[in-house]
């Protein structure tokens, strides 16, 4: 065999060995990728989870909170009554709910746990993967608290009694329809249907709480 022929086939060896190991590492690239994007796409889903308690917690610490200070707004025009209500009610709530998370999370791990020792599994790694209580518990409180200083802040800009009657539903409405989307999006919920919901419940609330607490207060009970 002729020397060029010899060389030039060795060449083109080469060229092709290079370009398959190219193309390896571009397949092997994109084979991460595609895992790093599933991964992300799993570590979504959990905060989601998380996200959506929370915004559920912090619509329960508003409408709470904005009930109780409407309802005390309903018979008093002292500003600092109203205020104490609101705060009684947010440290209440946010109590309530820490503890009731603290136990349904611990009642959820303590059956898992119990399930697990009957199929006779010991995977220390499995039991670290476990929901927190004290984690959740701290979550739930922190999320009712958000929402329960938004009408506390709404009371506290304005003097007026009457006016603030007006201020702070007008702000909670706000905050509902915030709460309510975030609550649907991250659900994958309709939107406006859900976001409907939410604001047509704290206006109950806050309207049946008034209005009751007026009726009883005009009686002198």
């Amino acid at each position: 065999m002729e020397p060029g022929r010899t060389v030039h086939r060795n060449t083109v060896e080469l060229e092709t060995i290079r370009a398959n190991t190219v193309y390896d590492e571009d397949n092997n690239q994109g084979q991460k990728r595609a895992e790093e994007g599933e991964n992300d796409d799993l570590d979504y889903t959990k905060r989601a989870q998380w996200l959506r308690a929370a915004v559920l917690g912090a619509n329960d610490g508003l409408i709470t909170t904005a009930s109780l200070m409407m309802g005390v707004g309903a018979v008093k025009q002292d500003v600092k009554a109203m205020i104490l209500t609101g705060f009684a009610g947010l440290v209440a709530a946010a109590c309530s709910m820490a503890i009731g998370e603290y136990v349904s999370v611990y009642s959820q791990v303590d059956i898992e746990l119990a399930q697990r020792k009957r199929e006779k599994k010991d995977n220390k790694d499995e039991e670290e993967s476990l929901p927190s209580p004290i984690q959740a518990a701290f979550a739930s409180a922190l999320a009712v608290a958000v929402g329960a200083v938004v009408p506390l802040l709404a009371a506290l800009s304005v003097k007026n009694h009457k006016v603030r009657l007006g201020v702070v539903p007008a702000a909670v409405t706000v905050a509902l329809v915030v709460f309510g989307w975030l609550g649907a999006y991250l659900g994958k919920a309709p939107i406006l249907r859900a976001s409907l919901r939410v604001l047509l419940g704290g206006w109950f609330a806050m309207g049946i709480t008034f209005g009751l607490t007026k009726l009883i207060g005009s009686h002198g009970l």
